[in-house]
């Protein structure tokens, strides 16, 4: 199986989930949770990045996160899916290892 990983910065403050896009593997699945969740939106650049990835990674997104952030699943680029706290469970308990870029 392949992996899930997870980040929880903000894509404006951190190089986090540009090494996350650059070092994962086809296959992998991403999980923005937190301030990594501005990635996801369609007015970011990261949200460009993101788009591509999903071409060959499964990329999600916490939505209660999105929401506290005061977003919609509407302002989430194509390609990403949105996942409540239940989704997030599946996601660990589906992949073989969890790596958190922190």
């Amino acid at each position: 199986m392949a992996v899930l990983h997870t980040t929880n910065k903000s894509p404006l403050q951190t190089r986090d989930l540009e090494s996350c896009l650059r070092l994962t593997r086809p296959g992998c699945g991403i999980l923005l949770l937190e301030d990594a969740v501005y990635g996801a939106l369609k007015s970011t650049e990261a949200g460009a990045r993101l788009a591509e990835a999903a071409k060959d990674r499964r990329i999600y997104v916490l939505g209660p996160d999105l929401a506290a952030r005061g977003f919609t699943p509407e302002e989430v680029i194509a390609g990403v899916e949105v996942v409540d706290y239940g989704g997030f469970v599946d996601l660990v308990a589906e992949h073989h290892h969890v790596q958190a870029w922190v």
